[in-house]
C-alpha cells in the first residue's frame, strides 16, 4: 500500500541534500564549512580534510587550517589547489592560511547561474520521486489492491507532497541567492 511517510521522507531527505550542497557555494562571508567536501590522501586512503584538522576563522575572508600531521601539509595544499575554490593556500609551520578575494559583481551573477542549475537537479530529483510513487498507486490499481477513488486521492496527495517540496527547494534557493546578491 501507498504510504504518505515514506514519499514525505524521500522529498525530505532530497530537501535536506539540497541545503547541504547549498552550503558550498560562499556569500560574503567564508564559512569552514565550504572545505567540508575536500578529500586528502593521507595514509592510503581518502580522509576528509576536517578530520585531519582544525579549521577556524580568522575574519570574513581568511581561513586558518590547524593540521594536525605537519607531514601532510603539501598533500592538503595540492588537495586545496586541485580542488577549484579559487585560492591559493599559504603555509605557516602546521597551520595553512587561506584567503578568500572579495565577490565581485560577476562572480555573484555566476554562482547565482549555479544556484540555479543546483536548483533545477533538485527538482527533478523531487520530480523522480514523484513519478515512481505515482507508478507504485497505479500497478496497487491495476492489481486490484485498492479502488480508482483512492488511487486518485493518493495521487493528489503525492502531488500535494511535491508541490511542497519544490516549494521548500524555491525558498530555499532564493534565499541563498538574495544573499549572495547583497552587497
Amino acid at each position: 500500500m501507498f504510504d504518505k511517510e515514506i514519499c514525505s521522507n524521500e522529498m525530505k531527505s532530497s530537501i535536506a541534500a539540497f541545503s547541504s550542497e547549498l552550503k558550498n557555494i560562499r556569500t560574503g562571508r567564508v564559512s569552514p564549512d565550504i572545505l567540508k567536501t575536500i578529500l586528502v590522501d593521507s595514509y592510503g586512503s581518502k580522509t576528509p580534510l576536517t578530520q585531519l584538522s582544525n579549521i577556524n576563522n580568522l575574519d570574513n575572508m581568511t581561513l586558518n587550517i590547524n593540521v594536525w600531521d605537519t607531514s601532510l601539509i603539501k598533500i592538503i595544499e595540492k588537495s586545496i589547489l586541485d580542488s577549484n575554490l579559487g585560492v591559493t593556500p599559504q603555509t605557516d609551520g602546521a597551520s595553512i592560511l587561506l584567503k578568500f578575494p572579495e565577490l565581485t559583481a560577476e562572480r555573484r551573477k555566476e554562482l547565482v547561474k549555479i544556484i540555479s542549475e543546483i536548483t533545477e537537479k533538485f527538482k527533478i530529483s523531487i520530480r523522480g520521486i514523484r513519478r515512481k510513487h505515482i507508478d507504485n498507486v497505479k500497478n496497487f490499481e491495476k492489481d486490484k489492491v485498492i479502488s480508482l477513488d483512492e488511487s486518485k486521492k493518493y495521487q493528489d496527495d503525492i502531488q500535494k507532497i511535491t508541490d511542497d517540496s519544490i516549494k521548500d527547494i524555491e525558498d530555499i534557493s532564493h534565499s541563498k541567492q538574495s544573499e549572495i546578491l547583497k552587497v
